[in-house]
């Protein structure tokens, strides 16, 4: 079988729907997996809800109306009998979602997040399936959740291998076309769990793992994997060939179009995956296999907006060793900030991270006790891969450059925005 994953922008209204028919109709839809997002921003906009939810309920209303008058112009513009079954059974997840809700006594965020914030991809991949019926295309719908077992680590789940392998081969027979969510799973109790934002991709990665699939394909609204984001740099290239370990390179320093998880169990089995234009779907696009590199050989830049440098270093001018690193990185783990970059000389220690959790303030409270600190927010990191002069003195120029460093293949530079 092979895999395809739709995200959020191939489906954000009726359009987008019947543009997935056609590349459907375009690649041949026999012994295909289909995992489809949530419509457009859905999962930001589901997120508001969870958010008045706390908010003792303030907007909560007209959050949840938001939502269904959303979904529900997408079917009345798909679907001309407004008798058809889809109404019935996307309000009966409307009425799902705010019945827990109402009776959810956790005061767990991730908890209620989890449990409320995955509807988007259940309504999603129910109008869709249903489309297809529709206009002749027979699928299958899958709830994806009962077959991907993680932990109960709400909104980052830990996929339990062995238990969603044994699901999915028991569970999925060859020569249809299913259709399930990407981004959920669920725990031992059968509660909801996520994957992580952007987790879709890792979802599909999972099912062609467990299915020994012949690929995966992301369909996106890109023509493929670029050498940079055409959002900040002028004239991005498209990698024609990029190898898995380069990819994963690229995804670590935070190339956006590929999820960091989604390589790791595609690689274990050397499953290639192609990154398409759902707008252009005769195009070749990316292909990411085992080999050497990428095609063309040319420097790959990837920045990440909005990040905080700490200048750290010792009070009494005494070595930063083994034992104060121990206990800067466990206050890293701690307030969880994700490092992107560290740097460190005898009496001083640099570090960009982000602050996704929004708990500087606590950290630095913290750090100020035990060190001298010096903090620059809202600066930007930039990333090279394959650098050479002309791509450094892209971007060096006219920029304030706070922090570099060099490796052999790689350069980093803190900037300010």
């Amino acid at each position: 079988m092979r895999v395809f994953k739709f995200g959020g922008a191939s489906v954000k209204d009726a359009d987008g729907v019947r543009n997935l028919v056609e590349v459907l109709k375009e690649t041949g839809h026999q012994n295909t997996f289909l995992v489809v997002s949530a419509m457009g921003k859905m999962t930001n906009a589901m997120e508001v809800v969870v958010k008045a939810y706390f908010d003792e309920r303030v907007g909560l209303e007209k959050a949840f109306e938001e939502v269904f008058l959303y979904h529900e112009a997408i079917m009345n513009a798909l679907f001309t009998n407004k008798e058809h079954s889809v109404y019935k059974i996307v309000n009966l997840l409307f009425e799902e979602v705010q019945g827990f809700l109402t009776w959810n006594k956790s005061p767990n965020y991730s908890f209620v997040y989890d449990q409320v914030v995955g509807y988007g991809e259940l309504i999603s991949t129910t109008i869709v399936s249903k489309y297809l019926n529709e206009v002749g295309i027979e699928n299958y719908w899958l709830d994806i959740r009962d077959y991907i077992k993680t932990d109960n680590n709400y909104r980052d789940g830990r996929v339990n291998w062995e238990k969603t392998q044994k699901l999915i081969a028991e569970g999925i027979e060859k020569n249809k076309l299913y259709i399930t969510q990407g981004f959920l799973a669920s725990d031992d109790n059968n509660f909801t769990t996520t994957l992580g934002r952007e987790g879709s991709d890792y979802t599909a990665a999972i099912v062609a793992y467990c299915l020994n699939a012949n690929s995966v394909t992301i369909w996106k609204d890109v023509p493929g994997v670029l050498n940079a984001d055409p959002r900040y740099f002028k004239e991005a290239r498209l990698l024609n060939k990029i190898s898995y370990r380069e990819a994963i390179e690229l995804a670590f320093y935070g190339a956006s179009v590929i999820h960091p998880k989604t390589l790791q169990p595609l690689q274990r089995k050397e499953i290639p995956l192609h990154v398409k234009s759902f707008i252009q779907p005769k195009d070749s696009g990316t292909t990411v296999a085992k080999g050497i590199g990428i095609e063309p050989e040319i420097p790959c830049f990837i920045v990440k907006k909005n990040q905080v440098l700490m200048k750290l270093s010792s009070l009494d001018f005494s070595f930063i060793v083994e034992d104060s690193i121990g206990d800067l990185f466990k206050l890293l783990h701690d307030y969880k900030m994700k490092v992107d970059l560290i740097q460190n000389s005898a009496i001083s220690f640099s570090v960009c991270v982000d602050n996704k959790y929004n708990r500087l303030s606590d950290l630095l409270n913290q750090l100020s006790g035990k060190f001298n600190v010096v903090c620059h927010e809202d600066v930007s990191l930039y990333t090279i891969r394959h650098f050479d002069a002309d791509s450094i003195k892209s971007l060096q120029n006219g920029r304030e450059v706070l922090l570099e460093q060099r490796g052999k293949e790689t350069l980093q530079l803190v900037v300010k925005q």
